[in-house]
């Protein structure tokens, strides 16, 4: 069974995440669908890739099949949509993981240090 990853977001880190985490399945870590307003290289890659992209109403709507959102935005009212969709959809099976922890991910992936940017902020 693999943990199914949406990433909202796909700028500079977003993008370095999407392209670590594709091809992971054998390690249980499935992209199941992406989320960016701008025309980004991360979102024509995932494009080029098949990969669906979806509105962060799309991805709330997909209830159960998204285990955990990536929010790669930087962007706090991101994050406070994320979480009151999906509250009110009623969905306690997909978590926003706390862009902290987000972050320091993709300092281990992309070998990177974690951005100058304070990202404490936790939820």
């Amino acid at each position: 069974m693999s943990t199914k990853i949406a990433i909202v977001g796909l700028g500079r880190i977003g993008s370095t995440v999407l392209e670590q985490m594709q091809g992971r399945q054998r390690q249980g870590i499935e992209i199941v669908c992406v989320s960016e307003l701008h025309d980004t290289p991360g979102k024509r890659k995932a494009q080029a890739n098949g990969m669906s992209v979806l509105s962060i109403d799309q991805i709330v709507a997909s209830g159960d099949a998204v285990d955990m959102i990536f929010d790669m935005t930087g962007m706090p009212q991101v994050r406070k949509e994320l979480r009151e969709k999906l509250f009110a959809s009623n969905n306690k099976h997909t978590v926003v993981v706390p862009e902290n922890v987000a972050y320091l991910i993709w300092a281990l992936l992309s070998g990177e240090h974690v951005p100058d940017k304070d990202h404490r902020s936790g939820y």
